[in-house]
């Protein structure tokens, strides 16, 4: 499985940048699908989650109720809608993959890196004050 990882950009703060994340493979439509984020000097974090069929979504307490994650089966995509940005949103962002779908059971278990096996390279998102 391969991941790759695009849309992101320089915004101010207030505004929105919508990232996208393409995925390889046949069995797209099982994997619980995630995005995190990796700000400088900091550790990466869980930003927000979907499972196979997108009926269930999980998200980090600093982006609940800005950022909306979504999927599209049929393209192998999933989708980070982030509005209302913060310059504290700035970090690299990465998508990453589940083929297991065990991440979708819980909150805990979708936010832990742990749980998924396949990365993307990652996309800047950098939000100017």
């Amino acid at each position: 499985v391969q991941l790759q990882a695009f849309g992101g950009g320089l915004v101010q703060a207030g505004g929105s940048l919508r990232l996208s994340c393409t995925a390889s493979g046949r069995s797209f439509s099982r994997y619980g699908m995630a995005w995190f984020r990796q700000a400088p000097g900091k550790e990466r974090a869980f930003v927000a989650h979907i499972s196979w069929s997108g009926g269930t979504t999980y998200y980090a307490d600093s982006v609940k109720g800005r950022f909306t994650i979504s999927r599209d089966n049929a393209k192998n995509t999933v989708a980070l809608q982030m509005n209302s940005l913060k310059p504290e949103d700035t970090a690299v962002y990465y998508c990453a993959a589940d083929p297991t779908g065990y991440s979708s059971g819980s909150y805990f278990l979708g936010r832990s890196p742990s749980r998924y096996d396949y990365w993307g390279q990652g996309t800047l998102v950098t939000v100017s004050s």
